[in-house]
């Protein structure tokens, strides 16, 4: 994983969509609170790099691939 990708708000909302999260469980495996996940999803805030690494971490454990054009997100994919 190269952390110059940052999901975006919509990749992570629909990459927890595909798994049937909610954000407390995507909070559990990933160690962001969940009041940080609801806000990135809002488009509220950003979170530090590392916090989206670890969000990124948690969705490619559970098999989805996120796609990007260099470094602009464009979506998601279930390997």
């Amino acid at each position: 994983m190269d952390n110059n990708y940052l999901v975006s708000p919509a990749q992570v909302r629909a990459a927890r969509s595909w798994l049937n999260w909610t954000q407390d469980e995507l909070s559990a495996k990933s160690g962001v609170s969940q009041k940080s996940i609801a806000r990135y999803e809002l488009e509220l805030s950003t979170p530090y790099a590392h916090t989206l690494a670890k969000i990124r971490q948690a969705f490619e454990s559970a098999g989805i691939c996120f796609q990007f054009e260099g470094t602009i997100p464009k979506g998601i994919r279930v390997i």
